[in-house]
């Protein structure tokens, strides 16, 4: 699938309702995707370190990533969560229905992926 849409993901990977914009997204073979995430283009989600041998991010439900977000090692994003565009994010979030950006992630807001996800 890779050659043809630049998106690499494996079966398994993913729950339902996962929606993939367009452009090169490259997801670890062995990270976890909630059900109804939006990951938007240049999105890297993986491990640290070679084939991923120390685990890779366990993403929650209902997660909207934005453009060039790189979501790296053996971490956990919490439900709801907004993951702003070319966020480095490297450590845990365990608040669900939050927004974090910048390199490192933080918090920048108590709104969560709602809007996001849902758009009329």
């Amino acid at each position: 699938m890779r050659a043809q849409t630049g998106i690499e993901l494996s079966p398994g990977v993913a729950g339902p309702g996962l929606h993939l914009s367009h452009g090169k997204v490259v997801i670890s073979a062995i990270a976890k995707i909630g059900s109804n995430c939006k990951i938007l283009s240049d999105v890297t989600i993986g491990g640290q370190g070679r084939y991923d041998r120390h685990g890779a991010p366990q993403i929650g439900d209902s997660v909207f990533i934005g453009s060039g977000a790189k979501i790296i090692g053996n971490i956990t994003i919490a439900d709801d969560c907004v993951i702003g565009a070319n966020a480095v994010v490297t450590k845990s979030i365990t608040e669900p229905g939050t927004t974090w950006a910048g390199n490192p992630a933080r918090k920048v807001s108590d709104t969560g992926s709602y809007h996001y996800l849902h758009r009329e």
